[in-house]
């Protein structure tokens, strides 16, 4: 006799739960639960039409919006609380890729259109990866929306080529790098900014926006408790980045004089500020950054290229890294106000390379 496919539960139901067709908002599938009091075969009936029922279009709802502006509204509904850099890179997708597809209707969207999109980006890697990424959450949605069929969207997916694409890998400052930002001359406002990115490993935009109360002068730390992006040239408030974003960091010896003396010299709250005295705007700030590009090129016989205020960052957590095991990972996170697995990630070759395994295991057990 064969064995019933399922399991009569305590509350005299035979149950299971099967996708249907939909996407949670982390893009992992959407399951309902189907239940039976008749018997294991009852329930297995009804999966089974449950299933065809999904992969029929049954639960499709008529529509002839296109693709292109389905994929705007999405942008609009749906991305509207992302970074602005996120909603730009999806209105940039958007706008200037599938546009070659405004008069597909979303319910005859297929892999052709998808493949389409791809030859005509062939020689740019990571615009294929954005499109890809794109294209999979607009489809996503349609189907949660009931707009697409599963089936049709799945039978795409599975058709999609890896996108091979290696990011710039990030770096350090180069050694000549480094003593150039020390021999450079910088304006006062220029200098301390500068050094608060190496001493302190800030993002820009927790910088920017720091006041003489952030910095404890007596303790020699600085406190980050606030960050800004900007938005149409000018500058924003924004959330922390991760749980840790706000955080006291200690400002090292090597710039605390001259941060001290930078503090102590303002007469006014903010630490960086325009010359009319009103906060940085997006354009102000490029003009600052490409002054202290250029004070750092005149002393310095390599040329300087590709230096931007994250690489700083990853000098600070670089340079932390090569104190392990003096500091340890969770320490090295907490003050860069990110995740363990983002330095263990990026920053993973400098541990490898200070592992020593044989010395290790005769240190372990030496008589």
């Amino acid at each position: 006799m064969a064995k019933a496919k399922y399991t009569k539960q305590k509350n005299g139901y035979f149950q299971t739960r099967v996708w249907d067709g939909g996407y949670n908002d982390d893009g992992t599938k959407h399951y309902v639960t189907l239940r039976s009091k008749k018997s294991s075969k009852d329930l297995e009936n009804k999966v089974n039409q449950f299933n065809q029922d999904v992969e029929m279009r049954k639960n499709i709802r008529a529509s002839d919006v296109t693709f292109y502006d389905y994929a705007k509204a999405w942008m609009d509904v749906y991305k509207a609380g992302k970074e602005s850099n996120t909603q730009a890179m999806y209105k940039n997708i958007i706008d200037k890729h599938f546009v070659i597809l405004k008069g597909v209707k979303l319910q005859d969207i297929g892999r052709v259109h998808y493949q389409m999109l791809m030859t005509s980006t062939s020689d740019k890697k990571r615009t294929q990866q954005q499109i890809q990424l794109t294209f999979k959450q607009v489809l996503r949605s349609a189907v949660s929306d009931r707009l697409l069929a599963a089936n049709v969207m799945e039978d795409i997916f599975a058709n999609m080529d890896v996108i091979k694409y290696r990011p710039t890998e990030k770096r350090p400052l180069t050694s000549y790098e480094q003593k150039a930002l020390f021999a450079a001359e910088l304006s006062t406002q220029d200098r301390a900014f500068v050094y608060i990115l190496y001493g302190c490993g800030l993002r820009r935009g927790e910088a920017l926006p720091l006041t003489k109360f952030d910095v404890d002068l007596k303790r020699c730390t600085l406190t980050v408790n606030k960050a800004i992006k900007f938005v149409n040239d000018k500058s924003a408030p924004k959330g922390p980045k991760t749980d840790n974003g706000y955080r006291t960091v200690p400002i090292p010896a090597v710039v605390f004089p001259v941060i001290e003396a930078y503090v102590k010299s303002l007469k006014r709250t903010q630490l960086f500020v325009m010359r009319n005295g009103q906060p940085i705007t997006k354009s102000s700030y490029d003009k600052m950054w490409a002054r202290i590009i250029k004070a750092m090129q005149a002393v310095s016989e390599e040329p300087i290229t590709g230096l931007t205020a994250h690489v700083f960052r990853h000098n600070y957590c670089t340079n932390l890294c090569y104190q392990i095991p003096m500091i340890s990972i969770k320490k090295i996170a907490e003050m860069l106000g990110d995740t363990e697995r983002m330095v263990m990630e990026v920053y993973n070759h400098i541990v490898l390379d200070k592992e020593d395994a044989a010395g290790a295991a005769d240190k372990a057990f030496e008589m």
